[in-house]
């Protein structure tokens, strides 16, 4: 990743647009992922927030002149299995029992349920499958979808009912977690959404999605940032936002994202009001490009801190972490983690964090509270150990 791939230049009226070429991105081998993408779309200018209405303004791909679009959501077969598949549990290992819960207070601690992922490996199978795991229960096979799209832009709402992707055509849809009532989703009337950079996000309340939306790709890719309701299938743009893979906080009252220039921002969902992180960012020697993480009220938040001289790579997702700050002061927090490993670290809605550390040939889970004392700690299952969390439901 460089700035010029991850350039944002923002506009600030509605029929000024001035597009980003990231056509350097196009057909490259990700040095992330291994895997060859081909973007066609961009992170570029916005038009400003206007009032959100039912309809939205598409435009068409012969260049008429604007029409209102119709509905944002179709009923369309994916181009993946989309058939529910049944629970799975992974080959018996030698690590034994799924969970050991040890620790906590007189209850003991307490999680719901994780949801996982592939992680970036050099694994080329087209497909991969989501999983779910609640402490005590062996691990569940979930939807299936297009690898590429598992590892860039899966994304399951926070109730984890639904999950959310860009297949690599760059087409939106939304699922159920075992893939069935699956959806194509045409926000505001654009067929196209980005799948690479802007990736969807689920609101708090699982009925929203912020997206980017391709408004055109020749002769430079342009694209905007919007919120989608699934219900009503409302598109409002979003004003002056830059960056890529952004996180909601569980208050709902903080977007959060990162930029070409190892900086990290916090703002408002409408984008009225955003702020760096202090001493995040390439010039501050301490880059992340990726937010994993965000605490329920937008003062902490978990991510992968470079070495200066470290290789950014592209603009491909990773949820890793190997540190947690508070957003405010840009300070690192320290994790009661016994001097192990963080490999990730998630928040949930009620403010506790789990901290998934290395533990030879399997992962623990630590529970962390509020106040930031380890409050238990669950063995997982050696299955997950090359799976990469994507959400945790209290």
């Amino acid at each position: 990743m460089n700035q010029d791939r991850l350039r944002f230049d923002l506009a600030d009226l509605a029929e000024e647009v001035t597009p980003v070429d990231l056509r350097d991105r196009a057909l490259r081998t990700s040095r992330r992922l291994g895997i060859q993408r081909a973007v066609a779309t961009s992170a570029a200018a916005l038009v400003v927030l206007a009032a959100a209405t039912g309809t939205a303004l598409a435009i068409r791909p012969n260049s008429q002149a604007p029409a209102p679009a119709g509905p944002s959501v179709t009923s369309t077969a994916p181009p993946v299995d989309s058939t529910p598949t049944p629970s799975v549990e992974p080959s018996p290992t030698a690590s034994g029992s799924p969970s050991t819960v040890t620790g906590g207070g007189p209850a003991g601690p307490t999680i719901g349920r994780i949801f996982y992922g592939p992680a970036p490996s050099n694994d080329e199978t087209p497909t991969a499958y989501l999983w779910s795991f609640k402490p005590g229960v062996e691990p569940t096979r979930l939807a299936k979808l297009p690898r590429i799209s598992a590892l860039s832009s899966a994304a399951v709402s926070p109730d984890g009912k639904r999950v959310a992707w860009v297949d690599p055509d760059n087409i939106l849809r939304v699922a159920d977690v075992d893939g069935g009532n699956a959806r194509k989703l045409t926000p505001g009337g654009h067929q196209r959404v980005e799948g690479d950079c802007w990736t969807p996000t689920w609101s708090p309340d699982s009925r929203r999605l912020t997206i980017a939306a391709v408004l055109r790709t020749d002769p430079t890719p342009v694209s905007e940032k919007a919120v989608l309701d699934l219900a009503s299938g409302t598109y409002t743009p979003i004003a002056k936002v830059g960056g890529c893979h952004p996180l909601w906080s569980a208050d709902g009252k903080v977007l959060a994202y990162a930029d070409g220039e190892g900086r990290v921002a916090v703002n408002r969902p409408d984008g009225t009001a955003e702020k760096l992180v202090p001493g995040v960012g390439v010039k501050e020697a301490r880059p992340s490009f990726d937010v994993a993480s965000i605490s329920a009220d937008g003062t902490r938040m978990a991510l992968r801190l470079r070495s200066p001289d470290e290789p950014y790579g592209d603009v491909a997702r990773e949820l890793d972490a190997n540190a947690v700050i508070d957003t405010r002061t840009g300070r690192e927090i320290k994790l009661p983690l016994g001097g192990r490993t963080l490999r990730q670290a998630w928040f949930s809605s009620q403010g506790t964090l789990v901290a998934r550390v290395d533990a030879g040939d399997h992962n623990a889970l630590v529970l962390i509270g509020a106040d930031g004392r380890k409050t238990g700690e669950i063995r997982e299952p050696s299955a997950l150990k090359d799976q990469q969390i994507l959400q945790v439901v209290d």
